[in-house]
């Protein structure tokens, strides 16, 4: 038991240190300032430059998680608070269906609906002429991809309240939206916040569904109807044709380690907020 512990302990720490030996090459010829802050992508002249990649990454999470923020905590406010229990439990089952659909037939659902839905009717009323593959179709994919990881976490933290708490804002003469906005949703507000937390890390990583609606074009997006080229997309569509090249191949493994480690600082605020959380209450 304590060696399968110190396996999956050391599982990250394997991982960091793999990525970090194989992007040496890369590192030994440029700082990191210059990695990460330069946007130069030219790998045939030795310019790596990661920050287009990097916005493009920041720009199809927050806007996902804008998209599935309010769609989850009002759904699970519906489904504890207002729903019959019959509703919950006949949900639980399709939201944990939503949660094992794999990335790829997202992605495909992507180009067949949301891409053209873009460049039909969403781009257009706007008065933007785009071909729809776009940071806004890669937010859409990603957002119905996390609501179920979100929702879950959502649901049982309404759940876990104490029903002697709502009980007493309602015997004060609250009514129950009043109580849900200034007592229960308060009560977990830590918890709500670290769900989202942990959604966007999600998020941040998603590779396949985001690769095929992005456009994957090497600019930096100015506004979620332009295309994007997420860090994911890049390893994904170069890692394979490019371990001939040491310095390419060092320059992906280093993009892995960047990913790596937002996506374990994402983690590490998320925990840190429950763990703060759980000692208030």
């Amino acid at each position: 038991m304590i060696v399968s512990l110190v396996v999956v302990l050391a599982i990250p720490l394997v991982l960091m240190s793999g990525l970090l030996y194989k992007s040496a090459v890369l590192l030994e010829e440029h700082s990191m300032f210059n990695l990460l802050f330069s946007k130069e992508w030219k790998p045939l002249s030795g310019q790596f430059g990661f920050y287009t990649f990097i916005i493009s990454s920041l720009w199809v999470t927050v806007v996902s998680l804008l998209i599935a923020a309010p769609i989850c905590l009002l759904t699970a406010i519906h489904l504890t608070q207002y729903a019959k229990r019959w509703v919950l439990n006949l949900m639980h089952p399709v939201i944990d269906l939503l949660a094992g659909i794999p990335s790829v037939i997202f992605g495909v659902w992507g180009i067949l609906v949301v891409v053209p839905a873009i460049a039909d009717h969403i781009a257009p009323f706007f008065g933007k002429s785009v071909s729809g593959y776009s940071i806004l179709a890669g937010a859409i994919v990603l957002s119905i991809m996390i609501i179920p990881f979100i929702l879950n976490i959502l649901i049982e933290l309404f759940r876990n309240i104490p029903t002697e708490l709502k009980e007493a804002s309602l015997s004060l003469g609250a009514t129950k939206w009043q109580t849900i906005k200034l007592v229960l949703i308060k009560k977990i507000l830590p918890g709500i916040v670290s769900a989202f937390g942990l959604g966007m890390s999600r998020a941040f990583g998603e590779t396949i569904a985001v690769l095929i609606v992005v456009g994957n074009v090497t600019q930096i997006p100015k506004g979620i109807f332009q295309p994007g080229y997420p860090l994911p997309a890049l390893i994904a569509n170069n890692y394979g044709e490019m371990l001939s090249i040491p310095m390419y191949d060092s320059a992906l493994m280093l993009a892995a380690l960047i990913l790596f480690v937002i996506v374990l600082f994402f983690n590490f605020i998320s925990r840190v907020i429950i763990i703060k959380s759980n000692k208030h209450n």
